[in-house]
């Protein structure tokens, strides 16, 4: 099972942006943390970050044939990008959407993704630790076939 993890604006930041929303693990550190978790679970996984909407449509876009499934954290792009939608629905690839922070428990305007219904599930408000229960979560979806 190979898995493309695709991590939006800002994410490269974690460890340094507001910690007590984001906590104080960098980004590298969660990258290593992420492919020890996947290596223990006979994961495959390749990791992507970036800050440009048309890259990360262009991550999505690629997967197809290379990938089984995308864990996306769409940063604020979660909010409003109907092109990061339009490619996940485009690839019909299982896509679980992660936050690092509970969207729900924070301005109204982070309370509303565009994105969450192209996705086979959202997971949101354990921190670092949801990238892991996406990773369980598009595992079992897969050897399961809900």
């Amino acid at each position: 099972m190979k898995l493309l993890i695709l991590n939006g604006p800002n994410i490269n930041l974690l460890g340094i942006r507001e910690k007590d929303i984001y906590g104080n693990t960098s980004y590298e550190k969660l990258c290593e943390e992420l492919k020890e978790t996947a290596k223990e679970h006979s994961i495959e996984i390749d990791i992507v970050q970036s800050n440009i909407e048309g890259e990360i449509i262009n991550y999505i876009q690629a997967a197809l044939g290379v990938y089984d499934g995308i864990i996306i954290n769409p940063g604020a792009y979660t909010h409003y990008s109907i092109a990061i939608y339009d490619a996940i629905k485009a690839v019909s690839l299982p896509t679980i959407e992660v936050h690092i922070s509970n969207i729900y428990n924070r301005e109204e305007y982070r309370r509303k993704s565009v994105i969450a219904p192209a996705c086979i599930g959202q997971i949101s408000g354990f921190r670092k630790y949801g990238y892991t229960l996406a990773m369980m979560g598009i595992k079992n979806y897969l050897t399961k076939n809900y």
